[in-house]
């Protein structure tokens, strides 16, 4: 039973999810959100404040844009796409504390999460599958 638990405890401290994130966000927590999708995704709706950084370009990009002893999570489209899992690997071969965003941009979304695009800040409806609408806020 004890490596299960190691296991959990490593897996946890390497991902967040939306609500979580969503809530050290609100707290005030020091996180640099970064988008490792396409351009074109990056066009689609992103979360609020991220930074978009192909997780191709990290390696160069991250020791120039990103202060070392920063708190990064990483996200892509969805469960479906490993793009978060290889830019979370480039940033902690680099030695930042990372973690991927589990359900990526489509579960925060999903959640009726803010997303902002090229016309500003939106909110999608929650979807009942994922999220539980009465009590979701608008922050």
């Amino acid at each position: 039973m004890t490596d299960r638990a190691a296991y959990f405890a490593a897996k946890l401290a390497a991902e967040t999810d939306p609500s979580d994130l969503h809530a050290a966000r609100a707290a005030g927590e020091e996180l640099i959100v970064i988008d490792v999708r396409s351009d074109e995704a990056w066009a689609q709706g992103r979360l609020p404040q991220a930074i978009h950084m192909p997780y191709r370009e990290i390696a160069e990009r991250a020791p120039r844009e990103i202060p070392s002893g920063s708190h990064v999570v990483v996200y892509c489209w969805s469960p479906g796409c490993n793009a978060g899992a290889k830019g979370a690997l480039e940033f902690a071969a680099l030695g930042y504390d990372v973690r991927e965003l589990i359900g990526g941009f489509e579960y925060w979304a999903r959640e009726g999460y803010p997303i902002e695009d090229a016309d500003g800040i939106h909110h999608r409806p929650v979807d009942p599958l994922t999220g539980v609408p009465r009590v979701r806020t608008r922050a």
